[in-house]
Protein backbone atom coordinates (compact mmCIF):
# COMPACT_ATOMS: atom_id res chain seq x y z
CA UNK A 1 0.00 0.00 0.00
CA UNK A 2 2.86 2.77 0.82
CA UNK A 3 4.58 1.95 -2.46
CA UNK A 4 1.45 2.64 -4.28
CA UNK A 5 0.90 5.73 -2.38
CA UNK A 6 4.54 6.77 -3.20
CA UNK A 7 3.81 6.97 -6.64
CA UNK A 8 0.72 8.79 -7.18
CA UNK A 9 2.45 11.90 -7.27
CA UNK A 10 4.41 10.73 -10.23
CA UNK A 11 0.88 10.54 -12.11
CA UNK A 12 -0.98 14.27 -10.97
CA UNK A 13 -0.77 15.35 -14.50
CA UNK A 14 -3.50 12.98 -15.08
CA UNK A 15 -5.60 15.88 -13.46
CA UNK A 16 -5.66 18.40 -15.71
CA UNK A 17 -5.02 15.66 -18.10
CA UNK A 18 -8.00 13.65 -17.84
CA UNK A 19 -10.82 16.50 -17.92
CA UNK A 20 -8.83 17.80 -21.25
CA UNK A 21 -8.41 14.02 -23.01
CA UNK A 22 -12.55 13.85 -21.96
CA UNK A 23 -12.91 17.40 -24.24
CA UNK A 24 -11.08 16.56 -27.06
CA UNK A 25 -12.98 13.08 -27.23
CA UNK A 26 -16.43 14.56 -27.16
CA UNK A 27 -15.05 17.81 -29.66
CA UNK A 28 -14.02 14.29 -31.87
CA UNK A 29 -17.33 12.87 -31.71
CA UNK A 30 -19.51 15.76 -32.71
CA UNK A 31 -16.99 16.59 -35.60
CA UNK A 32 -17.38 12.65 -36.81
CA UNK A 33 -21.39 13.68 -36.16
CA UNK A 34 -21.72 11.03 -33.51
CA UNK A 35 -23.05 13.62 -30.63
CA UNK A 36 -26.41 14.17 -32.24
CA UNK A 37 -30.22 14.08 -30.45
CA UNK A 38 -31.04 13.12 -26.88
CA UNK A 39 -29.24 9.41 -27.33
CA UNK A 40 -25.62 11.46 -27.69
CA UNK A 41 -26.03 13.56 -24.52
CA UNK A 42 -25.89 10.42 -22.16
CA UNK A 43 -22.46 9.63 -23.51
CA UNK A 44 -20.57 13.04 -23.62
CA UNK A 45 -22.25 13.92 -19.62
CA UNK A 46 -20.83 10.17 -18.58
CA UNK A 47 -17.67 10.86 -19.82
CA UNK A 48 -16.53 14.62 -18.69
CA UNK A 49 -18.68 13.19 -15.31
CA UNK A 50 -15.72 10.02 -14.76
CA UNK A 51 -12.53 12.29 -15.85
CA UNK A 52 -13.84 14.67 -12.91
CA UNK A 53 -13.92 12.39 -10.63
CA UNK A 54 -10.88 10.77 -11.83
CA UNK A 55 -8.83 13.33 -10.89
CA UNK A 56 -10.98 14.27 -7.71
CA UNK A 57 -10.04 10.42 -6.49
CA UNK A 58 -6.07 10.41 -7.66
CA UNK A 59 -6.47 14.42 -5.72
CA UNK A 60 -7.81 12.51 -2.71
CA UNK A 61 -5.60 9.63 -2.98
CA UNK A 62 -2.34 12.30 -2.98
CA UNK A 63 -3.78 13.86 -0.30
CA UNK A 64 -4.16 10.84 2.08
CA UNK A 65 0.22 10.33 1.38
CA UNK A 66 0.54 13.71 1.86
CA UNK A 67 -0.81 12.96 5.43
CA UNK A 68 1.12 10.35 6.17
CA UNK A 69 4.08 10.87 4.99
CA UNK A 70 3.93 14.65 3.90
CA UNK A 71 3.73 16.83 1.12
CA UNK A 72 5.63 15.00 -1.78
CA UNK A 73 6.31 18.94 -3.01
CA UNK A 74 7.96 20.16 -5.78
CA UNK A 75 8.35 17.18 -8.50
CA UNK A 76 9.64 17.85 -11.93
CA UNK A 77 8.97 15.34 -14.60
CA UNK A 78 9.83 16.48 -18.08
CA UNK A 79 10.93 19.60 -20.04
CA UNK A 80 9.01 21.34 -22.47
CA UNK A 81 10.12 24.03 -23.65
CA UNK A 82 13.98 24.30 -23.54
CA UNK A 83 16.02 27.67 -23.46
CA UNK A 84 19.60 28.98 -23.49
CA UNK A 85 19.81 30.25 -20.38
CA UNK A 86 16.47 29.23 -18.74
CA UNK A 87 13.82 26.41 -19.66
CA UNK A 88 10.31 25.65 -19.42
CA UNK A 89 9.93 22.41 -17.04
CA UNK A 90 6.83 20.40 -16.81
CA UNK A 91 6.74 20.20 -13.30
CA UNK A 92 4.42 20.28 -10.20
CA UNK A 93 4.64 22.10 -6.95
CA UNK A 94 2.25 19.49 -4.51
CA UNK A 95 2.13 21.41 -1.23
CA UNK A 96 -0.59 22.30 1.53
CA UNK A 97 -1.85 25.42 -0.43
CA UNK A 98 -2.32 23.54 -4.19
CA UNK A 99 -3.55 20.35 -2.49
CA UNK A 100 -5.90 21.97 -0.59
CA UNK A 101 -7.07 23.91 -3.81
CA UNK A 102 -6.79 21.95 -6.05
CA UNK A 103 -9.04 19.08 -4.48
CA UNK A 104 -11.84 21.83 -3.96
CA UNK A 105 -11.14 22.70 -7.45
CA UNK A 106 -11.99 18.69 -8.40
CA UNK A 107 -14.82 18.67 -6.00
CA UNK A 108 -16.68 21.62 -6.98
CA UNK A 109 -16.29 20.59 -10.90
CA UNK A 110 -17.04 17.23 -10.44
CA UNK A 111 -20.49 18.43 -8.58
CA UNK A 112 -21.44 20.94 -11.27
CA UNK A 113 -20.45 18.54 -14.05
CA UNK A 114 -23.39 16.22 -12.82
CA UNK A 115 -25.62 19.13 -11.92
CA UNK A 116 -25.28 20.51 -15.98
CA UNK A 117 -26.09 16.84 -17.17
CA UNK A 118 -29.96 17.51 -16.48
CA UNK A 119 -29.74 21.15 -16.16
CA UNK A 120 -28.86 21.94 -20.12
CA UNK A 121 -30.76 18.96 -21.23
CA UNK A 122 -31.78 19.20 -24.93
CA UNK A 123 -30.07 22.53 -24.69
CA UNK A 124 -28.69 23.83 -28.38
CA UNK A 125 -24.77 23.99 -27.15
CA UNK A 126 -24.82 20.78 -24.57
CA UNK A 127 -21.94 19.39 -26.29
CA UNK A 128 -19.98 22.81 -26.92
CA UNK A 129 -20.50 23.21 -23.34
CA UNK A 130 -18.87 20.08 -21.95
CA UNK A 131 -16.02 20.35 -24.04
CA UNK A 132 -15.32 23.92 -23.01
CA UNK A 133 -15.98 22.62 -19.28
CA UNK A 134 -13.58 19.90 -19.62
CA UNK A 135 -10.90 22.64 -20.97
CA UNK A 136 -11.52 25.05 -17.71
CA UNK A 137 -11.34 22.25 -15.48
CA UNK A 138 -7.79 20.97 -16.94
CA UNK A 139 -6.78 25.06 -16.98
CA UNK A 140 -7.74 25.69 -12.94
CA UNK A 141 -5.85 22.54 -12.40
CA UNK A 142 -2.63 23.52 -14.17
CA UNK A 143 -3.06 27.01 -12.14
CA UNK A 144 -3.18 25.50 -8.76
CA UNK A 145 -1.02 22.43 -9.02
CA UNK A 146 1.89 23.63 -11.63
CA UNK A 147 5.39 24.27 -10.15
CA UNK A 148 6.74 27.22 -12.33
CA UNK A 149 5.06 30.16 -13.60
CA UNK A 150 5.02 29.06 -17.27
CA UNK A 151 2.80 26.22 -17.15
CA UNK A 152 0.67 28.19 -14.57
CA UNK A 153 0.17 31.11 -17.48
CA UNK A 154 -0.96 28.07 -19.76
CA UNK A 155 -3.64 27.34 -17.15
CA UNK A 156 -4.55 30.58 -16.94
CA UNK A 157 -5.00 31.68 -20.12
CA UNK A 158 -6.98 28.15 -20.94
CA UNK A 159 -9.38 29.47 -17.97
CA UNK A 160 -9.83 33.19 -19.81
CA UNK A 161 -10.74 31.14 -23.30
CA UNK A 162 -12.69 29.28 -21.64
CA UNK A 163 -14.42 31.93 -19.70
CA UNK A 164 -14.97 34.04 -22.55
CA UNK A 165 -16.49 30.93 -24.11
CA UNK A 166 -18.92 30.46 -21.61
CA UNK A 167 -20.13 33.71 -21.03
CA UNK A 168 -21.11 34.19 -24.67
CA UNK A 169 -22.22 30.55 -24.99
CA UNK A 170 -25.58 32.43 -26.50
CA UNK A 171 -23.20 33.71 -29.32
CA UNK A 172 -26.98 34.65 -30.91
CA UNK A 173 -27.38 37.12 -28.51
CA UNK A 174 -25.61 40.35 -29.06
CA UNK A 175 -25.33 41.32 -25.40
CA UNK A 176 -24.09 37.97 -24.57
CA UNK A 177 -21.17 38.17 -26.96
CA UNK A 178 -20.42 42.18 -25.84
CA UNK A 179 -20.01 41.23 -22.12
CA UNK A 180 -17.73 37.84 -23.23
CA UNK A 181 -15.80 40.76 -25.22
CA UNK A 182 -15.48 43.35 -22.40
CA UNK A 183 -14.75 40.50 -19.85
CA UNK A 184 -11.79 39.35 -22.33
CA UNK A 185 -10.55 42.73 -22.97
CA UNK A 186 -10.30 43.65 -18.80
CA UNK A 187 -8.79 40.05 -17.94
CA UNK A 188 -6.14 40.84 -20.82
CA UNK A 189 -4.99 43.84 -18.82
CA UNK A 190 -4.05 41.20 -15.99
CA UNK A 191 -2.64 38.96 -18.32
CA UNK A 192 0.07 41.53 -19.23
CA UNK A 193 0.83 42.26 -15.57
CA UNK A 194 1.77 37.74 -15.30
CA UNK A 195 3.65 37.96 -19.11
CA UNK A 196 5.91 40.75 -17.39
CA UNK A 197 6.54 38.66 -14.22
CA UNK A 198 7.70 35.65 -16.51
CA UNK A 199 9.52 37.75 -18.27
CA UNK A 200 11.10 39.32 -15.77
CA UNK A 201 11.99 36.20 -13.74
CA UNK A 202 13.10 34.72 -16.69
CA UNK A 203 15.60 37.66 -17.50
CA UNK A 204 17.03 38.19 -14.04
CA UNK A 205 17.21 34.51 -12.24
CA UNK A 206 16.82 32.40 -15.14
CA UNK A 207 13.85 30.19 -14.23
CA UNK A 208 9.79 29.80 -13.98
CA UNK A 209 10.10 27.62 -11.11
CA UNK A 210 7.98 28.61 -8.12
CA UNK A 211 10.59 28.15 -5.76
CA UNK A 212 13.30 30.09 -7.19
CA UNK A 213 10.71 33.24 -7.70
CA UNK A 214 9.96 32.73 -3.35
CA UNK A 215 12.94 30.84 -2.52
CA UNK A 216 15.50 33.87 -2.34
CA UNK A 217 16.02 37.30 -1.05
CA UNK A 218 15.99 39.71 -3.95
CA UNK A 219 17.05 43.09 -4.14
CA UNK A 220 14.14 45.94 -3.16
CA UNK A 221 13.96 46.74 -6.87
CA UNK A 222 13.53 43.25 -8.41
CA UNK A 223 11.12 42.13 -6.30
CA UNK A 224 8.83 45.04 -6.18
CA UNK A 225 8.73 44.96 -10.07
CA UNK A 226 8.45 41.32 -10.10
CA UNK A 227 5.30 41.78 -7.75
CA UNK A 228 3.72 44.24 -9.08
CA UNK A 229 3.19 42.49 -12.34
CA UNK A 230 1.59 39.25 -10.76
CA UNK A 231 -0.32 41.72 -8.38
CA UNK A 232 -1.62 43.44 -11.36
CA UNK A 233 -3.03 39.54 -12.51
CA UNK A 234 -4.05 38.78 -9.38
CA UNK A 235 -6.26 41.94 -9.31
CA UNK A 236 -7.89 41.06 -12.93
CA UNK A 237 -8.70 37.60 -12.30
CA UNK A 238 -10.01 37.91 -9.21
CA UNK A 239 -12.32 41.06 -10.01
CA UNK A 240 -10.63 43.49 -7.77
CA UNK A 241 -11.01 47.72 -8.20
CA UNK A 242 -10.08 48.41 -10.39
CA UNK A 243 -11.30 45.62 -12.83
CA UNK A 244 -14.16 44.50 -10.76
CA UNK A 245 -17.15 45.36 -13.76
CA UNK A 246 -16.23 42.80 -15.93
CA UNK A 247 -17.50 40.08 -12.97
CA UNK A 248 -21.44 41.84 -13.41
CA UNK A 249 -21.15 41.15 -17.25
CA UNK A 250 -19.89 37.58 -16.96
CA UNK A 251 -23.51 36.35 -15.45
CA UNK A 252 -24.58 36.35 -19.26
CA UNK A 253 -23.47 32.61 -19.36
CA UNK A 254 -25.41 29.19 -17.99
CA UNK A 255 -25.77 29.06 -14.10
CA UNK A 256 -23.29 26.02 -14.50
CA UNK A 257 -20.67 28.46 -15.47
CA UNK A 258 -21.20 31.05 -13.18
CA UNK A 259 -21.23 28.66 -10.20
CA UNK A 260 -17.39 27.27 -10.92
CA UNK A 261 -16.36 30.19 -13.18
CA UNK A 262 -17.35 33.31 -11.04
CA UNK A 263 -18.88 31.63 -7.71
CA UNK A 264 -16.34 29.47 -6.37
CA UNK A 265 -13.07 28.72 -8.58
CA UNK A 266 -12.00 30.77 -11.67
CA UNK A 267 -12.30 34.08 -9.33
CA UNK A 268 -10.48 32.76 -6.37
CA UNK A 269 -7.43 31.96 -8.73
CA UNK A 270 -5.72 35.74 -7.93
CA UNK A 271 -6.00 34.82 -4.71
CA UNK A 272 -3.74 31.59 -5.17
CA UNK A 273 -1.15 33.77 -7.14
CA UNK A 274 -0.99 35.96 -4.31
CA UNK A 275 -1.07 33.15 -1.81
CA UNK A 276 1.89 31.25 -3.63
CA UNK A 277 3.89 34.11 -4.04
CA UNK A 278 3.64 35.55 -0.96
CA UNK A 279 7.19 34.87 0.63
CA UNK A 280 7.99 37.06 -2.72
CA UNK A 281 5.53 39.98 -1.76
CA UNK A 282 6.94 39.91 2.05
CA UNK A 283 10.22 41.17 0.97
CA UNK A 284 8.41 44.09 -0.07
CA UNK A 285 5.61 45.38 2.35
CA UNK A 286 4.75 48.37 0.26
CA UNK A 287 3.59 46.04 -2.29
CA UNK A 288 1.48 43.79 0.69
CA UNK A 289 -0.20 47.25 1.98
CA UNK A 290 -1.33 48.08 -1.23
CA UNK A 291 -3.10 44.37 -1.31
CA UNK A 292 -4.52 45.21 1.45
CA UNK A 293 -6.09 48.58 0.24
CA UNK A 294 -7.25 46.98 -2.61
CA UNK A 295 -9.01 44.55 -0.63
CA UNK A 296 -10.45 46.50 1.66
CA UNK A 297 -11.85 49.05 -0.74
CA UNK A 298 -13.12 46.30 -3.21
CA UNK A 299 -15.06 45.14 0.08
CA UNK A 300 -16.15 48.31 0.89
CA UNK A 301 -17.43 49.03 -2.68
CA UNK A 302 -18.94 45.32 -3.37
CA UNK A 303 -20.70 45.50 0.22
CA UNK A 304 -22.59 49.17 -1.25
CA UNK A 305 -23.14 47.30 -4.15
CA UNK A 306 -24.63 44.38 -3.25
CA UNK A 307 -27.52 45.68 -0.74
CA UNK A 308 -29.33 47.48 -4.15
CA UNK A 309 -29.10 44.50 -6.34
CA UNK A 310 -32.34 42.82 -6.86
CA UNK A 311 -31.35 39.40 -8.51
CA UNK A 312 -29.95 36.67 -7.38
CA UNK A 313 -27.08 36.05 -9.38
CA UNK A 314 -26.32 39.61 -9.31
CA UNK A 315 -26.24 39.77 -5.50
CA UNK A 316 -24.25 36.76 -5.08
CA UNK A 317 -21.46 37.84 -7.29
CA UNK A 318 -21.14 40.68 -5.29
CA UNK A 319 -20.81 39.02 -2.42
CA UNK A 320 -18.25 36.92 -4.01
CA UNK A 321 -16.30 39.98 -4.68
CA UNK A 322 -16.98 41.15 -1.04
CA UNK A 323 -15.54 37.87 0.58
CA UNK A 324 -12.58 37.68 -2.22
CA UNK A 325 -12.00 41.52 -0.80
CA UNK A 326 -11.55 40.06 2.14
CA UNK A 327 -9.18 37.47 1.26
CA UNK A 328 -7.11 40.22 -0.02
CA UNK A 329 -7.01 41.86 3.11
CA UNK A 330 -6.25 38.90 5.44
CA UNK A 331 -2.76 38.67 2.50
CA UNK A 332 -2.09 41.91 2.53
CA UNK A 333 -2.27 41.54 6.94
CA UNK A 334 0.11 38.02 6.36
CA UNK A 335 -2.75 36.08 7.44
CA UNK A 336 -1.95 33.28 4.37
CA UNK A 337 -3.39 30.13 6.74
CA UNK A 338 -6.99 32.23 7.44
CA UNK A 339 -6.88 33.23 3.48
CA UNK A 340 -6.18 29.55 2.11
CA UNK A 341 -8.98 28.26 4.45
CA UNK A 342 -11.57 31.20 3.54
CA UNK A 343 -10.56 30.09 0.07
CA UNK A 344 -11.66 26.60 -0.04
CA UNK A 345 -14.72 27.08 2.38
CA UNK A 346 -15.93 30.06 0.48
CA UNK A 347 -15.79 28.14 -2.72
CA UNK A 348 -17.39 25.22 -1.68
CA UNK A 349 -20.49 27.27 -0.43
CA UNK A 350 -20.25 30.03 -3.39
CA UNK A 351 -20.90 27.09 -5.13
CA UNK A 352 -23.88 25.69 -3.77
CA UNK A 353 -25.71 28.95 -3.47
CA UNK A 354 -25.11 29.55 -7.23
CA UNK A 355 -26.56 26.12 -8.11
CA UNK A 356 -29.50 26.87 -6.59
CA UNK A 357 -30.00 30.40 -7.89
CA UNK A 358 -32.37 29.53 -10.30
CA UNK A 359 -35.11 28.41 -7.59
CA UNK A 360 -33.58 30.72 -4.65
CA UNK A 361 -36.77 32.65 -5.09
CA UNK A 362 -39.17 29.56 -4.93
CA UNK A 363 -36.84 28.14 -1.30
CA UNK A 364 -37.01 31.76 0.06
CA UNK A 365 -40.80 32.25 -0.81
CA UNK A 366 -39.90 36.06 0.37
CA UNK A 367 -39.65 38.68 -2.09
CA UNK A 368 -35.88 40.46 -2.06
CA UNK A 369 -35.49 42.51 0.95
CA UNK A 370 -35.25 46.45 -0.42
CA UNK A 371 -32.18 48.31 0.55
CA UNK A 372 -31.42 49.26 4.29
CA UNK A 373 -33.13 53.09 5.42
CA UNK A 374 -30.25 54.40 5.94
CA UNK A 375 -28.50 53.82 2.64
CA UNK A 376 -32.23 54.71 1.17
CA UNK A 377 -31.71 58.31 3.37
CA UNK A 378 -28.57 59.07 1.65
CA UNK A 379 -29.58 59.89 -2.26
CA UNK A 380 -26.18 60.35 -3.37
CA UNK A 381 -24.46 57.29 -1.88
CA UNK A 382 -27.77 55.02 -2.73
CA UNK A 383 -27.74 56.58 -6.71
CA UNK A 384 -24.14 55.98 -6.50
CA UNK A 385 -24.35 52.24 -5.31
CA UNK A 386 -27.32 51.68 -8.09
CA UNK A 387 -24.96 53.03 -10.63
CA UNK A 388 -21.78 50.76 -9.40
CA UNK A 389 -20.24 53.85 -8.81
CA UNK A 390 -19.80 54.34 -12.34
CA UNK A 391 -17.39 52.22 -12.72
CA UNK A 392 -18.70 50.45 -15.56
CA UNK A 393 -18.55 53.36 -17.83
CA UNK A 394 -15.22 53.75 -16.77
CA UNK A 395 -14.08 50.62 -17.51
CA UNK A 396 -15.64 50.72 -20.99
CA UNK A 397 -14.06 53.88 -21.53
CA UNK A 398 -10.63 52.94 -20.33
CA UNK A 399 -10.28 49.18 -21.76
CA UNK A 400 -13.51 48.48 -24.18
CA UNK A 401 -13.64 51.33 -26.04
CA UNK A 402 -9.85 51.87 -26.79
CA UNK A 403 -9.98 47.79 -28.07
CA UNK A 404 -12.92 48.68 -30.18
CA UNK A 405 -11.47 51.41 -31.93
CA UNK A 406 -8.51 49.85 -32.41
CA UNK A 407 -9.82 46.56 -33.86
CA UNK A 408 -11.96 48.82 -36.20
CA UNK A 409 -8.52 50.61 -36.91
CA UNK A 410 -6.97 47.38 -38.31
CA UNK A 411 -9.98 46.28 -39.81
CA UNK A 412 -9.94 49.42 -42.04
CA UNK A 413 -5.85 48.54 -42.70
CA UNK A 414 -6.97 45.17 -43.51
CA UNK A 415 -9.80 45.88 -45.55
CA UNK A 416 -7.90 49.16 -47.79
CA UNK A 417 -4.23 47.50 -47.70
CA UNK A 418 -4.27 44.14 -46.60
CA UNK A 419 -7.08 42.37 -48.68
CA UNK A 420 -6.07 44.40 -52.33
CA UNK A 421 -2.64 43.85 -51.69
CA UNK A 422 -3.03 40.13 -50.97
CA UNK A 423 -6.01 39.61 -52.75
CA UNK A 424 -9.25 38.32 -51.92
CA UNK A 425 -11.24 34.77 -53.17
CA UNK A 426 -13.87 35.67 -55.92
CA UNK A 427 -12.41 39.13 -56.21
CA UNK A 428 -10.26 38.49 -59.17
CA UNK A 429 -10.32 40.13 -62.77
CA UNK A 430 -9.14 38.68 -66.02
CA UNK A 431 -5.94 39.41 -67.94
CA UNK A 432 -6.51 40.26 -71.14
CA UNK A 433 -9.77 40.67 -73.39
CA UNK A 434 -9.84 37.09 -74.69
CA UNK A 435 -11.76 34.24 -72.74
CA UNK A 436 -9.36 34.23 -69.62
CA UNK A 437 -7.89 31.18 -68.57
CA UNK A 438 -6.98 32.85 -64.62
CA UNK A 439 -8.55 35.66 -62.88
CA UNK A 440 -5.85 37.19 -60.30
CA UNK A 441 -6.33 39.37 -57.32
CA UNK A 442 -3.57 41.24 -55.21
CA UNK A 443 0.17 41.24 -55.70
CA UNK A 444 0.94 37.62 -55.51
CA UNK A 445 -2.06 36.26 -57.56
CA UNK A 446 -1.03 39.08 -60.01
CA UNK A 447 2.40 38.01 -60.03
CA UNK A 448 1.32 34.08 -60.15
CA UNK A 449 -0.69 35.22 -63.04
CA UNK A 450 2.29 36.68 -64.97
CA UNK A 451 4.28 33.66 -64.19
CA UNK A 452 1.73 31.07 -65.86
CA UNK A 453 1.38 33.32 -68.67
CA UNK A 454 5.00 33.11 -69.41
CA UNK A 455 5.39 29.50 -69.00
CA UNK A 456 2.24 28.81 -70.54
CA UNK A 457 3.44 31.06 -73.96
CA UNK A 458 7.44 29.06 -73.56
CA UNK A 459 5.45 25.69 -73.76
CA UNK A 460 3.27 27.13 -76.48
CA UNK A 461 6.31 27.63 -78.57
CA UNK A 462 7.95 24.94 -77.89
CA UNK A 463 6.24 21.90 -77.07
CA UNK A 464 2.48 22.66 -78.62
CA UNK A 465 3.53 23.53 -82.90
CA UNK A 466 2.68 19.98 -82.94
CA UNK A 467 5.36 17.80 -85.02
CA UNK A 468 8.04 19.95 -86.52
CA UNK A 469 7.86 22.79 -83.99
CA UNK A 470 10.91 23.71 -82.21
CA UNK A 471 11.04 21.44 -79.43
CA UNK A 472 11.58 18.72 -82.35
CA UNK A 473 14.24 20.25 -83.89
CA UNK A 474 16.01 21.51 -81.30
CA UNK A 475 15.73 17.13 -79.87
CA UNK A 476 16.43 15.77 -83.28
CA UNK A 477 19.74 18.25 -83.70
CA UNK A 478 20.86 17.31 -80.36
CA UNK A 479 20.15 13.27 -80.26
CA UNK A 480 22.70 13.93 -84.11
CA UNK A 481 25.44 15.61 -81.62
CA UNK A 482 25.30 13.04 -79.53
CA UNK A 483 25.54 10.28 -82.36
CA UNK A 484 28.53 11.82 -83.42
CA UNK A 485 30.04 11.98 -80.18
CA UNK A 486 29.54 8.35 -79.50
CA UNK A 487 30.82 7.28 -82.86
CA UNK A 488 33.67 9.45 -81.85
CA UNK A 489 34.21 7.59 -78.55
CA UNK A 490 33.81 4.31 -80.45
CA UNK A 491 37.46 4.49 -82.20
CA UNK A 492 40.27 3.11 -80.88
CA UNK A 493 42.34 6.08 -81.59
CA UNK A 494 40.18 7.99 -78.98
CA UNK A 495 39.52 5.15 -76.87
CA UNK A 496 42.87 4.47 -75.95
CA UNK A 497 43.71 8.52 -75.53
CA UNK A 498 40.64 8.35 -72.95
CA UNK A 499 42.57 5.17 -71.33
CA UNK A 500 45.73 7.29 -71.09
CA UNK A 501 44.15 9.99 -69.68
CA UNK A 502 42.41 7.92 -67.02
CA UNK A 503 45.88 7.15 -65.54
CA UNK A 504 47.23 10.34 -65.72
CA UNK A 505 44.43 11.48 -64.01
CA UNK A 506 45.18 8.50 -61.40
CA UNK A 507 49.29 8.83 -61.19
Amino acid sequence: MNGVLSRLPDFVWLVPGLPLAAAAVTAARVLLGRARGDDGEPPTARLAEIAALGGLVLLLAIDVKALLAGAPGHRVTGVWLPGGEWEGTLSFLLDALSLASATTAALVGWLVTRFSAAYLHREAGFHRFFIVLGAFLAGIQLVFLSGNGLLAFVGWELCGATSFLLIGYAWQRPVATGNALFAFATNRAGDAGFMLGLGLAAAWLGSFEWPALTGGLLPAVTARILAVGFVVAALAKSAQLPFTPWIARALEGPTPSSAIFYGSIMVHAGVFLLLRLHPLFAQVPDVLAGILIAGALTAAYAWLVGLVQTDVKSALVFATVFQIGLMFVAIGLGWTTLATVHLCLHALWRAWQFLLAPSWLALTEAPPKPAPAWLRRRQWLYTAALQRFWLDRLAFALLARPTESFARDVRGFEAHFVDPTLGEAGRGRPRGSAPPLVSADGVPGRLLARAAEVLQRVEIHLSLRGRGGAAERLLRQGGAWLRTVENLLEQPRYLMMAVMATFVVIL
